[in-house]
């Protein structure tokens, strides 16, 4: 997956992986995240780390599965502390875990269908940078943006 380091220009090798036990109790420790994870465990919760340090959590996700309405709800997104603003460490977390949550909506017969509801200030962020539409109070990428999200930045780099 492209992360990048935004000083070298480096792309870095990363994983996305279900959090377990440990992570939440590392999380919980943590200053990097300002939202209590485990409220969010009864969900499909995911967090991206560089391959070679499984320790340092970059960005989490929080993933509800509707089969009913064939979509993946993403519940909440937290990016690490330092990996936020533009004194961030590193790029493309977020796209990452987004195109992550359109792969698994593929997977699951549902046409990469991935719906949000943003606060206010990120709508802007999400209809630009990822390619959302509004579908009534929330946002949702489907079928060929999803695509291109999972292109961007789930494409290993060469």
């Amino acid at each position: 997956m492209p992360l990048k380091n935004r000083k070298t220009g480096e792309t870095l090798a990363s994983v996305i992986e279900f959090v377990i036990e440990p992570d939440y109790r590392r999380i919980k420790s943590s200053k990097e995240f300002d939202f209590d994870w485990k409220l969010e465990q009864q969900n499909d919760v995911y967090k991206i780390c560089q391959l070679d340090n499984k320790e340092d959590i970059l960005g989490l996700m929080s993933l509800i599965d509707y089969p009913e309405e064939l979509r993946i709800h993403l519940n909440l997104i937290e990016l690490s502390n330092k990996n936020k603003g533009n004194s961030k460490e590193i790029d493309n977390i977020a796209g990452c875990l987004l195109a992550f949550a359109c792969d698994v909506a593929f997977v699951n017969g549902y046409y990469g269908f991935v719906s949000l509801q943003p606060k206010t200030e990120l709508i802007n962020l999400y209809q630009n940078k990822y390619g959302f539409r509004q579908y009534g109070r929330l946002l949702a990428v489907e079928q060929e943006s999803a695509r291109q999200l999972i292109k961007k930045y789930l494409s290993d780099e060469k």
